[in-house]
């Protein structure tokens, strides 16, 4: 298996890279590709990456991101269509959406190009239609469980933003406690063609061994061994007998 990350020097928030570490001690001769603010994505050049990942990062490191990938908007949405499987997780997606307005004061701007100081709003990437809206004053904390089809899933979120689809897009878990991608129940994350987005952190994978198994059946592993499984599903199986309690706070 061939993992590409894209931009780990600035893409690391929340642990997010323990996904990748995870993953790769699951699978033999797993082989990962670290893609530098300096360098064109590999999965551009190349058709035997499996995988194209993306972890949390600042609200800059996201400007950083954008302007380095917009050269590439073209190719990489021929790439989604085609079928490249990509894994976004925290904030990471919002680069590919249509714009972020800010609804507090703005962080330092320092791509004029880009931002509209003015209607307080950020061009992103555009490839999904989607507007996000964000509180930079007001960071929502909160726990999360939903559904991978018959799988429970856990996971954390901690974001100043949310999302708003104007197109429906498939959802990547379906919600049952926890606030989804625009902050009410609905599903959480998208999923289109083999493009999975979610704003959950924790690190995902980590904290769900069972959902990682079957993520890489589908990147066609056959070969899987997530190493200390006995001791990650024991923490597995505990924190979703948290997450079910109807006293538990899921905002915090």
């Amino acid at each position: 298996m061939k993992i590409e990350i894209l931009y780990p020097e600035i893409a690391n928030l929340f642990g997010d890279l323990a996904n990748i570490k995870y993953m790769m001690a699951s699978v033999p001769n797993c082989k990962i590709i670290g893609t530098d603010l300096n360098t064109k994505p590999a999965f551009l050049t190349s058709d035997d990456i499996d995988l194209v990942y993306m972890g949390t990062m600042t609200e800059n490191a996201q400007l950083i991101a954008m302007d380095h990938l917009e050269p590439y908007k073209d190719e990489i949405w021929k790439a989604i269509e085609t079928g490249q499987r990509f894994l976004m997780t925290g904030n990471a997606f919002e680069i590919f959406c249509k714009d972020i307005t800010d609804l507090d004061d703005m962080p330092i701007n320092r791509f004029p190009e880009r931002v509209n100081v003015e209607t307080k709003t950020t061009r992103c990437l555009g490839l999904f239609d989607i507007n996000v809206k964000r509180k930079v004053m007001h960071r929502l904390n909160s726990l999360y469980l939903g559904k991978y089809g018959d799988l429970d899933v856990v996971g954390f979120k901690s974001i100043f933003t949310y999302a708003e689809p104007n197109a429906v897009l498939p959802p990547l878990f379906e919600t049952v406690k926890g606030p989804g991608l625009d902050n009410s129940k609905m599903g959480e994350g998208i999923h289109y063609r083999n493009f999975m987005a979610t704003y959950l952190t924790g690190p995902l994978m980590v904290l769900n061994p069972k959902f990682m198994i079957r993520f890489l059946l589908e990147c066609g592993e056959t070969q899987i061994n997530p190493p200390h499984m006995g001791a990650a599903m024991a923490a597995y199986e505990q924190r979703l007998m948290e997450f079910r309690n109807d006293k538990i706070n899921y905002t915090l």
